[in-house]
């Protein structure tokens, strides 16, 4: 069934659009990501333009994310004390990430800019999580290894600690709010929620035990992306209702059927999974980079 996106300006199958949001909405709940960073390029792939896919992708990624965020406050796997350090610093960094991105828009460099960001970004966090995955499923596999519940390093050193009870934590508030603000450039200018790096940088740099991670990190998640959209549509019209809604209905679905999925798969394979998957797309868009367009030029959708 073919619909007209009045803002996107381009004509779409819905079922793809509502197949879309619940393959990301999947990934929302399985991974603790927004899933941004997948379907922003997905909405590239099918013809809608950059500019619109990243504010209409940002929409879609808050309606996943309350959906598992839900989920896992019913299991009290949320750190609401670690979440809200970070939605501080989230919220100051997407307000500096749409700052950039109106700039970038100026001077129409918006589409280059946001996908070479993809590749550069997806493939050093896929390549990160997916050797330290390997590296800790081989170790959990050896008969009578140990595991440390959390290593102490560098981070733990800075001044100004906090007690973080639900992670048990005690470390210092700088390093979350710094994540939590390059996190909120990243929504803004990528249309992600940032989980991707997020989720990597509670496990390896914070320490947080895995456990409340994804919880976490989609709590995070729901209310950045939310300001970010609601900063986008704003400063430049870029959000498409109708698009949003129909990513909307299959995001919530299977943010659901990813939560059930989670619960029954190990920390490690979970990680693994998710490192194949950004890696996956990575491949997907620097391929697309050096590929000739099938048309050498396009009209912008008027903005504004």
């Amino acid at each position: 069934m073919q619909i007209y996106l009045p803002i996107a300006e381009v004509s779409v199958n819905a079922f793809t659009l509502v197949g879309l949001g619940g393959l990301v909405g999947v990934m929302s709940g399985l991974f603790g990501v927004g899933g941004g960073f997948l379907i922003t390029p997905l909405l590239f792939f099918i013809g809608i333009p950059p500019a619109i896919a990243v504010a209409t992708g940002a929409n879609q990624v808050v309606a996943s994310s309350v959906s598992g965020v839900l989920a896992h406050v019913k299991r009290k796997s949320v750190d609401f004390r670690m979440g809200g350090v970070l939605l501080a610093g989230g919220l100051l960094g997407s307000w500096m990430g749409v700052w950039v991105f109106n700039l970038l828009q100026r001077v129409g460099q918006v589409d280059l800019v946001v996908q070479l960001c993809y590749v550069v970004f997806l493939g050093l966090i896929g390549a990160m999580m997916l050797q330290e995955s390997l590296r800790a499923l081989y170790r959990s596999s050896r008969p009578g290894h140990r595991r440390r519940l959390h290593q102490h390093n560098w981070v733990h050193r800075w001044p100004l600690k906090v007690k973080f009870r639900a992670s048990g934590l005690y470390i210092s508030a700088f390093p979350p709010l710094l994540v939590g603000v390059a996190v909120g450039v990243l929504a803004a200018i990528m249309g992600v929620g940032g989980g991707f790096i997020m989720v990597p940088a509670m496990i390896y740099l914070l320490g947080m035990p895995t456990k409340v991670v994804v919880g976490t990190s989609l709590f995070q998640i729901t209310f950045v992306t939310a300001f970010t959209t609601l900063m986008h549509a704003v400063s430049y019209n870029t959000v498409d209702i109708m698009l949003a809604v129909l990513l909307i209905i299959g995001g919530v679905v299977g943010a659901q059927i990813g939560t059930g999925l989670g619960a029954r798969l190990r920390a490690e394979q979970l990680r693994i999974l998710l490192a194949l998957l950004v890696l996956a797309v990575c491949a997907k868009l620097a391929v697309d980079l050096f590929m000739t367009p099938e048309e050498l030029y396009a009209i912008q959708p008027g903005i504004g």
